[in-house]
């Protein structure tokens, strides 16, 4: 099976930090690396935990985007939280449900004691399918 790349310019660069943000298979499978509340530069803007979940979502159908897709083609989601406690969850699920609704992708959430950039609180990476 072969697979397409795509770095989205509204995405940061992410080839300096060593990874891509969209591959997209043959067979429609598209997989998108983690996103994190990133400005232009990779930088996290804002140390507020649910800023920084509502920029990844955001981040993430910019990549979706970039393949022509948006959130209802995500089956999976992965996420990751610096410090994991109910109170982050519960903002986590707000997001989640504002954007799926009551049919929410399958995800797995992983408490994380730290994420690659000093700042990040949050990460959230998906698997989607092409129609």
């Amino acid at each position: 099976m072969s697979h397409t790349i795509v770095n989205p310019s509204e995405l940061h660069d992410p080839v300096r930090f060593g990874y891509s943000h969209v591959a997209e298979t043959s067979g429609g499978l598209v997989f998108i690396a983690g996103q994190y509340a990133s400005d232009g530069n990779g930088e996290v803007p804002t140390a507020d935990f649910a800023e920084q979940v509502r920029l990844s979502l955001a981040n993430l159908r910019t990549a979706l985007r970039a393949v022509g897709l948006d959130y209802e083609h995500v089956v999976q989601l992965r996420t990751y939280i610096v410090d994991h406690d109910l109170a982050k969850l519960e903002i986590l699920g707000r997001h989640i449900g504002e954007i799926w609704g009551g049919e929410p992708p399958t995800q797995t959430l992983n408490g994380v004691a730290a994420l690659a950039l000093p700042g990040m609180k949050f990460e959230i990476d998906a698997i989607a399918v092409r129609p």
